[in-house]
C-alpha cells in the first residue's frame, strides 16, 4: 500500500505505549494495531484528528506517502515465463 504509517515513531518519540494512546484515543488497542500495522483501509478524520491531539503532532507526521515498486521487480525475469507484468500486477491487486 502507498501509505505508510509511522504511530509507532511518535509513540518511541513520546514514550508512549500502544494501550496508552488507544485509551487515551479512545480506540481499542486491536483497531490501533490495525491502523499502526497498516492493515486499515481507511481512517476517520476524527480519529486522525485525536491522534495528532494525544501526540501533539500533524497528520503528516503519522502519515505518508511512498511509491510501490512492482513485487516481482527485484526477482527479475525467470526463464521461460510468458505472462508479461500484467500477469503479477493482477496478483497483486487481490492481494490485500
Amino acid at each position: 500500500m502507498p501509505i505508510a504509517v509511522d504511530i509507532d515513531v511518535m509513540l518511541a518519540k513520546r514514550k508512549m505505549s500502544v494501550g496508552e494512546l488507544a485509551e487515551r484515543v479512545g480506540i481499542t488497542p486491536a483497531n490501533l494495531a490495525v491502523l499502526k500495522n497498516g492493515r486499515a483501509k481507511a481512517v476517520r478524520f476524527s480519529t486522525l484528528a485525536a491522534l495528532c491531539e494525544v501526540l501533539e503532532c500533524q497528520p503528516g507526521d503519522l502519515l505518508r506517502w511512498e511509491t510501490e515498486e512492482p513485487a516481482d521487480a527485484s526477482a527479475g525475469p525467470t526463464s521461460g515465463s510468458t505472462a508479461g507484468p500484467a500477469s503479477g500486477s493482477t496478483a497483486d491487486s487481490t492481494m490485500a
